[in-house]
């Protein structure tokens, strides 16, 4: 979906001024720390999906979402899964305490002692699917030019631009689908672009920019 998330290409941001690598924290306050357990935790419990974590965030309103910092962006986005999944209730949200029959026991709660198993574990997402890839490396394609209302990979930026098919990652799992909680295989590419033709500015030096793609987003030139 287009919003504030959406940042890529956007103007009058002001420059980018990250903090260097050596001195950045991993997290900037006890807090962070919390909402980073407390989201992995609930993922844990299998009511959604790596996408629907992230659209859940998307979908606060741009203001929102600018103004808040990173693990704030997080945490409202938790809020709207918990909400929406039935796993808390709004007078427990407002109170701070929990209403336990209100609510079913679950097997899938990730203990202490699990953590670091589960996390070094990962979750797969590449896919076997029946269909061909459509394209080829070395293929010249053009990107889709549409503005989705659910979530999508796809940056605002690139939309409509052409480019050349660098290389084939096989098949992994959609995210447009999955945010909506189904799980589809889509082939995934890399697809290189120049500067010139994303920000229509001329490059003496040739740079340019390679985006993963799925194939839905793409077309033949």
């Amino acid at each position: 979906m287009n919003g504030g998330h959406d940042l890529g290409g956007m103007h009058g941001l002001g420059p980018i001024d990250p903090e260097p690598e050596q001195a950045e924290p991993v997290f900037h306050g006890e807090w962070e720390r919390r909402v980073f357990a407390l989201t992995l935790a609930a993922g844990f419990l299998r009511h959604w999906n790596l996408d629907e974590s992230r659209h859940a965030r998307e979908r606060q309103h741009p203001a929102d979402y600018m103004r808040n910092s990173y693990y704030e962006n997080w945490f409202n986005g938790l809020i709207t899964l918990l909400m929406e999944k039935g796993l808390i209730t709004r007078s427990e949200l407002d109170s701070g305490a929990v209403n336990l029959s209100e609510h079913l026991s679950t097997a899938a709660v990730l203990q202490a002692a699990d953590v670091e198993t589960a996390m070094l574990k990962g979750g797969p997402v590449n896919m076997e699917v029946d269909q061909a890839p459509r394209f080829l490396i070395g293929d010249s394609v053009q990107v889709l030019n549409f503005n989705p209302e659910g979530h999508t990979r796809l940056p605002r930026y690139a939309r409509g631009k052409q480019g050349v098919v660098d290389d084939h990652h096989g098949a992994h799992v959609y995210p447009d689908s999955q945010a909506l909680g189904g799980r589809e295989g889509q082939h995934l590419y890399s697809v290189s672009f120049s500067a010139a033709e994303l920000w229509g500015q001329d490059d003496k030096n040739d740079f340019r920019v390679s985006i993963d793609m799925w194939e839905p987003y793409l077309d033949s030139v």
